[in-house]
């Protein structure tokens, strides 16, 4: 790299460099008239002598300005800063393809998704007379929005049905004077190779090799030296997609095949109409994709096709579900494969995870998805049917549950647990909680569920009514969690942990009976377990496997069996995405659940300004906290390894965070004092499930100091009033939570601030310290108010339609808030005056809830938010399987 920090070129300021190849250098800077981060490619000083480099490079600039489209990276400006040339472009943040391959090959539902947007980004380049010319995985950038085309620096106009002339000659495969073939071996079509000219088809088949390898995570050709790859694309075909992806329906193979055609002619045309087939076969189009049944030789089940749930025909998907209802005397096998509904993504992983179940008659599943940072929503699909259709009323979704006679759905929203009709219609409120771990629902009517992170099974009517203890709680446990009804409707199997978060020490799945308070161990591993076809499912080592199970003895026997390999597994939560039928029905999804969140700067409008540091397993929503000068934050970051949480210190300049908490049990909320000299926080109390409160210096000069303790009940600071004379912090009685206050002088004796029926969970003072915003559900659902300090005599509602972690403006002036669609609000406030006044509320961007605590933090200015921001999760379609006992000796 040539440039260091703090270089200007003009109005931009370089920050860090990002990466160079044979034509460019990359840094990230910033534009300081706009305020904004931007990507700046410069030309290398040891080539900016030569002319045809120069001339490359001032090819790229014109080629990006012909173009305006959402994937493909814009160029926002161009500039000569004495001897050295450079791009501003459109900083994005992602991963390129090239390195996303290096996990393995894509889902099918990216595989399409992402190949229609390069055809799309294609078919404008095409349009306005542009081939790219080195299309390969290096030049693909995945972003949040989208992919993203790159490096225009080969791209050159097309000759429209002219002879060749001297300015439209193609490129030769002779190397340049810097010793670079233009263009990339692996991804070159064969008339490149053969020095022919390249038009839009030569970018169409590099597509092709895109398109596969994102399929298969293969390269479409492959070579050992040189000449043996310049070979095999002239002169051989990859295999088929669906020798190494057999879920891939066969019309992608046909697309592929054709855009890998030796001859142009025989490719597809252009990228419309190449885009038009991907999308097709997104949409349902592909019939072709019905796998045959499979019969038990091994031979016949390398032939099953997968297929998505786009291209499944209903008969096919009928015949599933016959399956899941009947015995199969001959064995047979189906397996199919759903993708989420159109523009949304399945949310089967995290603390608002609803993982799919399938109904206990094998003719519906139930799953959560969401759009966007938009809530999660339940929806049932009929394998029957097509599609699948959300049910209104369920915003907020988790972990859903069936009725035994798949005619409700049981879940857990807004802190309660409820039921609705799988038909839809009005929803029905059972019982409260404060997180969901699972539920399960007998045919005496009777409903066990988890309504916390922590604590035993609870059981209450499917009517609603009293809720009771199902489970005796042990002075070492942690969790209870994840209850499923025997076939006996009497007896149930659930999780016990021992520690914090993850897999803990010594895990247990126990059995329990609602007629006794006995349990009997069954198992050790921490995983929830489902009762089938005689059989227990669970996962071991990321692996989903099959136990024979006496439901008469309440034993296991004989060793586990795999059934898939590699079963999607929430570590965090010990909970596997899959869910059988009594009738030989196994729903599930493969691969890596996506646990990590980023710490970003956004700006009012939500655009990212900077990531700060590495991803991480931040716990809840992070409780991200600004420090008063604004160099530091503190947040909460969970290790699996111990199952502990502890608060991190991160310096916001350049990321790095050290460790600051130490010693045994979870620490999680902080806040700092308003001298930015000593944090508060709360920690696992030793002698029991509550916590207590700590103030610790960050220079560790002087010893903690204990603020509050209580070995039974959760606590939680929030905030010090600005003169330092008060502490405000939460505290939980039976499941309910009170704003405390905490005078720091004095006595010292703590007392209520706010203690009613309602939940009063989070609070913060104002600037000037007159007044307390805090969140509360006396109406329902919680909203936002404002009272008075010392006492709350008067108070006054924010929020109208709902609201949750309130955060003040520094100066005072804004009181900002999460509404229920997960986005920020701003509503302007007077403190100053004699009175309170609430003025109007801005909607400024959606980001997705993590959890209890806080996702957000205000910066001093009020322009930017430090957020807490959950990174797209690469997820695998839902898996259908029937008959799977079949399988069982095979394996």
């Amino acid at each position: 790299m040539t440039l260091s920090a703090g270089t200007r070129l003009g109005p931009y300021e370089i920050l860090t460099p990002l990466g160079a190849g044979g034509m460019g250098e990359v840094y990230r800077a910033r534009d300081t008239r706009l305020e904004r981060t931007v990507a700046i490619k410069v030309l290398p000083s040891h080539l900016s002598a030569s002319p045809e480099s120069r001339q490359r490079f001032e090819r790229e600039a014109k080629t990006i300005s012909q173009l305006s489209h959402p994937h493909i990276c814009a160029l926002h400006d161009v500039g000569r800063e004495g001897e050295t040339e450079y791009l501003v472009m459109e900083y994005l943040e992602g991963e390129t393809l090239a390195d996303r391959l290096l996990k393995g090959p894509l889902p099918l539902e990216q595989t399409l998704r992402f190949g229609i947007q390069i055809a799309d980004a294609l078919d404008k380049a095409h349009r306005q007379g542009i081939v790219h010319r080195d299309l390969k995985p290096g030049n693909v950038m995945l972003t949040k929005s989208g992919v993203k085309l790159l490096d225009f620096g080969l791209a050159k106009g097309l000759a429209a049905a002219q002879p060749s002339t001297v300015t439209s000659l193609p490129t030769q495969l002779n190397l340049t004077q810097e010793g670079t073939i233009l263009g990339t071996f692996q991804y070159m079509a064969p008339e490149q190779l053969e020095g022919r000219e390249a038009d839009a088809r030569s970018d169409i088949f590099s597509f092709g090799c895109l398109l596969y390898e994102m399929a298969t995570g293969s390269k479409a050709f492959a070579g050992t030296s040189q000449a043996s790859l310049i070979g095999a694309i002239l002169h051989t075909d990859p295999p088929p997609i669906s020798r190494a992806q057999p879920m891939s329906p066969p019309a992608l193979d046909h697309i592929v095949k054709k855009c890998l055609a030796k001859d142009p002619e025989e490719r597809w045309q252009n990228a419309a109409d190449l885009g038009s087939e991907l999308n097709w076969i997104r949409e349902g189009g592909s019939q072709t994709g019905v796998p045959l049944p499979v019969v038990s030789v091994r031979r016949s089940r390398e032939r099953l096709g997968w297929i998505v749930a786009a291209v499944l025909l209903a008969a096919a998907i009928g015949l599933a579900a016959r399956l899941f209802t009947r015995s199969a005397p001959e064995a047979r096998v189906l397996r199919a494969s759903i993708l989420p509904p159109e523009d949304s993504e399945f949310v089967s992983t995290w603390i608002d995870a609803g993982p799919v179940e399938i109904s206990p008659d094998g003719e519906r599943i139930v799953f959560t998805a969401r759009k966007g940072e938009s809530p999660n929503l339940l929806w049932v699909r009929k394998l029957s049917e097509s599609s699948a259709h959300p049910l209104a009323g369920t915003e907020g979704a988790q972990r859903p549950f069936w009725s035994p006679d798949g005619r409700h759905i049981g879940f857990f929203a807004d802190r309660f647990f409820k039921k609705i009709d799988v038909e839809g219609g009005p929803v029905f409120t059972l019982a409260p909680g404060t997180e969901s771990r699972g539920g399960t629902w007998n045919r005496d009517g009777v409903i066990l569920f988890t309504p916390s992170a922590s604590g035993p099974v609870y059981r209450v009517s499917a009517d609603g009514g009293k809720v009771t203890e199902a489970t005796v709680y042990g002075s070492m446990d942690s969790t209870h969690r994840y209850p499923h009804f025997l076939p006996d409707g009497r007896h149930f199997l659930y999780l016990v942990r021992h520690g914090g978060a993850g897999r803990g020490r010594d895990p247990e799945v126990r059995v329990g009976s609602l007629d006794s308070k006995d349990s009997k161990l069954v198992l050790n591993v921490a995983s929830n377990v489902v009762y089938a076809s005689g059989h227990l499912l669970y996962v071991r080592e990321g692996a989903l496997v099959a136990q024979e199970f006496d439901p008469e003895r309440l034993t296991v026997k004989g060793e586990p069996v795999t059934l898939v390999p590699d079963v999607l597994m929430d570590e965090r939560f010990s909970r596997g995405v899959f869910s059988a039928s009594p009738g030989g029905g196994l729903v599930y999804q493969t691969g890596k659940g996506q646990t990590l969140s980023a710490l970003r700067w956004l700006d009012r409008n939500g655009a990212v300004l900077e990531t700060v540091g590495e991803p991480a397993l931040f716990f809840n929503g992070g409780d991200p906290e600004i420090s008063p000068d604004g160099r530091r934050a503190t947040t909460s970051i969970v290790d699996l390894r111990t199952g502990q949480t502890d608060i991190w210190m991160i310096e916001l300049a350049t990321g790095t965070r050290r460790r600051f908490t130490t010693g045994p049990g979870s620490k999680e909320w902080c806040v700092w004092s308003p001298d930015g000299g000593r944090v508060a926080h709360s920690v696992s109390n030793p002698r029991g499930p509550g916590y207590d409160i700590v103030l610790k210096p960050i220079d560790g000069s002087e010893p903690e100091v204990m603020l509050a303790s209580d070995p039974v009940e959760f606590q939680a600071p929030l905030g010090f009033s600005p003169d330092g004379n008060f502490f405000l912090y939460s505290k939980r009685k039976n499941d309910r939570d009170d704003l405390w206050i905490l005078p720091l002088t004095g006595d010292r004796k703590p007392r209520p601030f706010l203690a009613t029926p309602a939940l009063e969970r989070i609070g913060q003072f104002s600037p000037n310290g007159r007044y307390v915003a805090y969140q509360s559900d006396e109406t329902g659902r919680f909203e936002i108010y404002v009272a008075t300090f010392p006492g709350a005599g008067n108070r006054w509602p924010i929020s109208q339609n709902g609201g949750v972690e309130p955060r003040w403006s520094r100066d005072g002036t804004e009181l900002f808030y999460f509404s229920p669609d997960n986005r920020l609000m701003a509503a302007r406030v007077k403190t100053d005056g004699a009175t309170f006044d609430v003025g109007g509320i801005q909607p400024l961007f959606q980001a997705r809830i993590l959890g209890l605590t806080y996702r957000y933090s205000v910066a001093n200015d009020g322009k930017r938010f430090l957020v807490v921001a959950g990174l797209p999760q690469d997820l695998s379609p839902i898996t259908i399987l029937t008959n799977w006992t079949a399988e069982l000796p095979k394996k």
